[in-house]
């Protein structure tokens, strides 16, 4: 599937679905879209297509850590920063996603993604799909961290 019938199957998809979603600029993806209220809870998601893996979709929510969370995590030092790392690439790796800690916006924030490579498969059904286990992979996360952090 080419980019651009790519970008416009998902965007055909979510029309048909819809849902609410606007283009992002980005130098790294062939193209982005963010939905701003995707499935039962209603969060923001992320669908992209990677420059540096032509014909794979990545979907995925990121989960923004409380201030306090923030705080605590900002005072780690770089050992500390990486046990913790680990613990949530673990927890994580056990609900079969794939995790980022990232900062955006002054936030700490733990990204979550579904990964659909199996190129001849990406179809209106698996997008759905991978977008409502983002969704709850999303809230699994969030409590994780509230349990642990």
């Amino acid at each position: 599937m080419s980019a651009s019938r790519m970008q416009d199957n998902v965007a055909r998809w979510l029309t048909h679905e819809s849902m609410s979603f606007e283009g992002v600029k980005s130098s790294e993806n062939l193209f982005q879209v963010l939905v701003k209220h995707a499935r039962q809870y209603g969060i923001p998601v992320d669908i992209f297509e990677p420059k540096s893996q032509p014909g794979v979709l990545v979907i995925g929510a990121k989960v923004i850590m409380k201030n306090s969370q923030i705080s605590r995590y900002l005072g780690f030092n770089e050992e500390e920063k990486e046990k913790f790392e680990q613990k949530v690439t673990n927890f994580c790796n056990s609900i079969q996603v794939i995790s980022k800690i990232i900062t955006e916006d002054g936030k700490q924030k733990v990204g979550v993604y579904v990964v659909l490579d199996d190129k001849e498969n990406i179809n209106q059904q698996t997008v759905f799909d991978a977008l409502d286990r983002v969704s709850e992979m999303h809230e699994k996360t969030s409590r994780f961290l509230l349990k642990t952090f």
